[in-house]
């Protein structure tokens, strides 16, 4: 399982992109940093790029529906993570 330097580089640009889409998905508010949750999506896309490369997934033609798929639902869960640590050490604002 090799991935390449420009794959990692788009991962982390979607990952980005990933962390303020499961802040929107996510019902309620979330009290947490926007880096924060800009990190949850990078990881969200990184650990979705090996879940899909590991089903087979993460090269198709076209557009990789189920790679992205995989990637948003990693992301919600992340920002969920986040947003529950973030706030057990107390701080909200």
């Amino acid at each position: 399982m090799s991935i390449s330097f420009w794959g990692i580089i788009w991962t982390i640009i979607i990952g980005l992109v990933l962390g303020v889409l499961g802040r929107l998905i996510l019902p309620g508010k979330q009290n947490i940093p926007m880096w924060l949750t800009i990190l949850a999506g990078v990881v969200a896309a990184v650990v979705g790029l090996f879940i899909a490369q590991a089903l087979g997934v993460a090269s198709t033609n076209g557009v990789d529906w189920i790679e992205l798929i995989i990637k948003i639902v990693l992301a919600v869960a992340a920002v969920a993570g986040a947003t529950a640590l973030y706030n057990r050490r107390g701080v909200t604002r």
